[in-house]
């Protein structure tokens, strides 16, 4: 179902529901997407496996109260908070990034009990796997990159700080700190801002919203005025150019009459960037296609007007938003992430509805590499949460035995082909020494027709094909071509012409 169509909205009723969610504390975990971690954003032969295309409830946290879920647009792994403050991770974990003190990838929510205080030792450098205090006094809100972070804070003047790599100017600071390797090299490198730093050009300003993409960031302040900075590719910067911004730029936009509400919802993407401006417009900019011209500028997504957002997510190329009592989403997807359903679509251009989840009131969302978390309120929908499936983490294994069996496959066909050449060869050699045998037995006949102009023993033609009897050659300068005898008739007719003709039409 389309998300084109403006709802009938009852204000009463958002209102109640709106404070029975906050009353729970929390809601139900659903996912949908992939769940191969390891594979996820990798090219992987026959293509992405175990995908769950509609909205699922997860078994470790079924009936958990969920109040917080979080991702990132090129995250590989996930982060949920319970209304009692029990973190719980799951997803890759390829660099510890879990946090439960190992490098073991988990398949389902686990609780994040404590870290191994013990210091790695890595080439030269200590990596620390407990936590340790940050620099950032009395921060409010933090939210990562691909290689930065961005913290919130209640400082005055420092409401706003970053830290991390600063290519493409991402921190904010005026510059990337470019420098060549070598006096003789040509190659560039970026020295990384490793302790957090409040940035400049804001310090007077009070910035309450902000958002991190791969490589760009989008913050707002307490007048509802829109910054971003970083990388600008594809218009995700909103500045009508594709020009790096290395210091927050305002967007031009979003002033005067179309400032941003203190309720508006602020979201990047790896490669586009949305906020929801005056009236509940949802404004967008930057690659939202495959196919197309990108969006250089926010522009309105007149399909969802109307709407009451109360949340949105973006991932790499999908986006996920809770609105009134629908989710609905919209994008570019491979893994189901859009939760359409096994019969349904599997990327769509423009919002729709998530027809399972309608009328279901989503409280928080978040998107992935591959897949989207939407926590709902288990208020007023009876017991449909019973009718959605529960994923144990066994498609996980039947994954894996798939791709053991295509292995075994291809490597039986590889030695049937192996196979098959060998006996082609077997078959050629037997049939050379039978020629062979054949030769010694017509004595003088094997120096007439033996090897000379003999053609190959059927090298590679494959099994049952037929043997073709060995035939002189009657034209060409093959090895060893024994002289032509020529009769007196046939000297008598080649000696015009100093006897070179030899063959063809005599002269009239």
């Amino acid at each position: 179902m389309s998300a084109s169509a403006k709802p009938e909205k009852d204000a009463a009723a958002t209102g109640e529901g709106e404070e029975k969610a906050e009353a729970a504390g929390g809601g139900e975990l659903l996912y949908c997407g992939g769940t191969s971690f390891d594979t996820m954003g990798r090219k992987v032969v026959g293509g992405p496996q175990g995908n769950l295309v509609s909205p699922t409830r997860l078994r470790p946290l079924v009936g958990v109260d969920i109040r917080f879920v979080a991702s990132g647009c090129t995250a590989c792994h996930c982060v949920a908070l319970d209304a009692e403050g029990r973190c719980y991770t799951w997803g890759r974990n390829e660099k510890g990034q879990l946090g439960h003190g190992d490098t073991l990838l988990r398949n389902l929510p686990t609780v994040v009990s404590e870290l191994s205080k013990q210091l790695l030792n890595l080439q030269i450098q200590k990596i620390e796997s407990s936590p340790v205090p940050c620099l950032v006094a009395e921060a409010t809100n933090a939210v990562c990159g691909a290689d930065f972070t961005v913290w919130l804070s209640s400082v005055e003047g420092s409401s706003i700080l970053t830290a991390g790599l600063p290519q493409y100017g991402q921190l904010g600071h005026g510059t990337d700190n470019e420098y060549n390797a070598k006096d003789s090299s040509v190659k560039l490198q970026y020295d990384p801002q490793p302790r957090p730093r409040a940035i400049s050009t804001l310090s007077g300003k009070t910035i309450v919203k902000v958002a991190c993409g791969t490589n760009h960031t989008v913050a707002v302040d307490s007048s509802g005025f829109v910054y971003t900075w970083g990388f600008g590719g594809y218009g995700r910067l909103g500045h009508r150019e594709q020009k790096d911004e290395w210091q927050p730029r305002l967007v031009e936009v979003f002033q005067k009459n179309n400032v941003l509400p203190p309720n508006a919802v602020v979201s990047a993407g790896s490669a586009s960037s949305a906020c929801t401006a005056g009236g509940g417009q949802l404004y967008m900019w930057g690659k939202l296609k495959n196919t197309g011209d990108d969006w250089m500028y926010p522009k309105p997504l007149m399909d969802l007007s109307g709407w009451n957002i109360r949340c949105m997510a973006s991932g790499n190329m999908h986006h996920v938003v809770g609105a009134d009592d629908s989710c609905i989403s919209w994008g570019v997807a491979i893994h189901g992430e859009l939760g359409y359903g096994p019969n349904g679509q599997k990327s769509s251009a423009n919002p729709k509805k998530v027809d399972i989840l309608e009328g279901m009131h989503a409280t928080s969302v978040g998107c992935g590499c591959g897949w989207s978390l939407i926590v709902v309120d288990r208020s007023n929908i009876g017991d449909r949460l019973d009718e959605l499936e529960i994923y144990d983490g066994d498609t996980s294994t039947q994954v894996e035995e798939v791709n053991v069996q295509a292995t075994k496959k291809a490597s039986a066909s590889t030695n049937s082909r192996a196979n098959k050449r060998k006996k082609n060869k077997d078959l050629s050699d037997s049939e050379e020494d039978e020629d062979e045998s054949g030769d010694d037995e017509n004595g003088e006949e094997k120096e007439a027709k033996g090897r000379r102009g003999r053609k190959p023993s059927n090298r590679g033609r494959g099994r049952g094909a037929k043997k073709v009897a060995p035939e002189p050659k009657t034209s060409g300068r093959g090895r060893g071509r024994p002289k032509k005898t020529e009769s007196p008739a046939q000297k008598a007719g080649s000696s015009g012409r100093g006897g070179k003709r030899g063959r063809g039409r005599p002269r009239k």
